[in-house]
């Protein structure tokens, strides 16, 4: 879950809202206080600035308006980088992946890869170097045999708020909203995407009732009102409160102590009953024993929006969301919103010099992307698992190799490392892969992994109980 410091000429990618564009990893608070953490919100200080909003609409000003981060000279990559400026392992994986979701369409004519939140298109870009032989990656040029047919038949097209970067290979379609529904077959990959999906922020006031809160572009915020229906159902679905100590439940979410268990959480129940049972209803988010003031949460109904419709361009073929993310059950107390600028975690402040960002409820995502139409069970595996799975280990070459051909063995010692970094489970690792089948897609076809834990759906229209195929 780190984000290296970034250089000039990283690259980054760009970020949007449910429409369309980008996301950057970084490191959540994990306190009342500090960097990432947030201090328990209150009234107003004297003389505080005016022109408050919640914070959904205060980072889509701060990111994406005139003047935001994402417009800014030196780029995002002046400040840091992502999986995919970490080495040219990870566009390799991806075009493993892509070879993988063609072999199981059947090799359709026409295959789509798209990048969602595409940044620089930086990812394209290495996807194509990867698949396109040595002598042949002129740019625009197709080859006709081997890989070189995939190439051929390949429509790569990146979805990007931002403008197109000079000197992109011209194969890449540059848009800044997403297809229409059902329009392609392929692959769809949304590289630390959602994460930058502006989300509203939401905090316990000290009376027990869960308030939007407010934030002015100096970073000062306040409590405002009680929480708009919609995002107290979100919240009863997704995000349990903690109880202050005495009131039932412990102050810490519970925690899964599995070292490595695939899904970073035990399966999602549903708090409601199902339609026409005599069960008591959900409890209304505040009600029932005292939630703790000072708790905080990141409403994350947008990015589920967001995710349902990037699943919908799917005709057939995998979509893939890849970030770092927590689950119900170990949803952390006091949020994730944080700020990054020049390599560094740093207060989160919306006057568009820092990147705003915050950890993904990527199991409300996978609810919401099997909810779209034709959309399969969703899996999540650790990126770890899935980049091993696609041939990524880490492993180190053989030390005779260093008197036979040494620079050849340097060269395989660096991508070792590099391996090594992406696989991190301290680190990159750690992020989570949500893999969403359309149509005649397995997701244990390509992923040959053991199935992880997914999580059930709960449902808010009277649709029936929990599924969990």
């Amino acid at each position: 879950m780190t984000r290296g410091p970034g250089t000039a000429g990283d690259g980054a990618e760009a970020a949007g809202e449910a429409s369309g564009a980008h996301g950057v990893g970084g490191v959540g608070g994990t306190g009342p206080a500090g960097a990432g953490g947030r201090a328990p919100s209150g009234p107003p200080p004297p003389g505080a600035p005016s022109g408050r909003t919640g914070w959904r609409a205060a980072t889509e000003r701060a990111l994406y308006g005139p003047g935001g981060f994402y417009h800014r000279p030196e780029g995002p990559a002046g400040h840091f980088r992502t999986s995919v400026h970490a080495s040219p392992l990870y566009a390799r994986a991806v075009a493993t992946l892509l070879t993988r979701v063609d072999a199981a369409l059947g090799h359709p004519a026409e295959l789509a890869l798209l990048d969602v939140g595409a940044g620089r298109g930086e990812l394209l870009t290495g996807v194509l170097d990867a698949l396109t032989p040595p002598g042949q990656r002129g740019a625009g040029e197709r080859s006709g045999a081997g890989a070189g047919d995939l190439v051929a038949r390949l429509r790569p097209c990146a979805v990007e708020r931002a403008q197109r970067p000079a000197g992109l290979d011209p194969r890449v379609e540059w848009r800044d909203d997403l297809p229409a529904p059902g329009s392609l077959t392929g692959l769809l990959i949304a590289n630390e995407w959602l994460d930058n999906v502006p989300v509203d922020v939401v905090e316990v006031a000290p009376d027990g009732v869960p308030r939007q809160v407010r934030v002015a572009p100096d970073g000062t915020e306040e409590l405002g009102d009680p929480l708009p229906p919609a995002d107290a159902a979100w919240l009863a679905d997704w995000w349990p409160w903690p109880e202050e100590p005495g009131h039932g439940w412990d102050a810490e979410p519970v925690r899964n102590t599995d070292p490595d268990p695939g899904l970073d959480a035990e399966p999602v129940r549903d708090d409601g009953p199902d339609p026409g049972s005599s069960a008591e209803p959900a409890r209304d988010v505040g009600s029932g024993p005292r939630a703790e003031p000072g708790s905080r949460a990141e409403v994350g109904a947008p990015r589920d929006a967001a995710w349902a419709r990037a699943v919908r361009s799917l005709h057939a073929g995998l979509a893939v969301a890849v970030d770092y993310a927590h689950t119900r059950a170990s949803r952390p107390p006091y949020g994730t919103l944080t700020g990054f600028r020049d390599g560094r975690e740093v207060r989160p402040v919306p006057d568009g010099s820092c990147d705003l960002t915050s950890h993904v409820a990527l199991d409300a995502c996978a609810a919401a992307g099997a909810r779209a139409a034709r959309a399969g069970t969703p899996v999540l595996h650790t990126q770890r698992d899935a980049l091993r799975a696609l041939g990524v280990t880490g492993r180190r070459p053989p030390l005779a190799r260093a008197s036979t051909d040494p620079a050849g063995y340097l060269r395989a010692l660096s991508l070792a490392g590099e391996a090594a970094e992406l696989t991190d489970p301290a680190g990159l690792g750690d992020f989570r892969w949500l893999c969403q089948p359309v149509g005649p897609v397995a997701v244990a076809d390509i992923l040959p992994l053991p199935p992880p834990t997914t999580p059930p759906i709960p449902p808010r229209d009277g649709s029936g109980p929990p599924r969990t195929s």
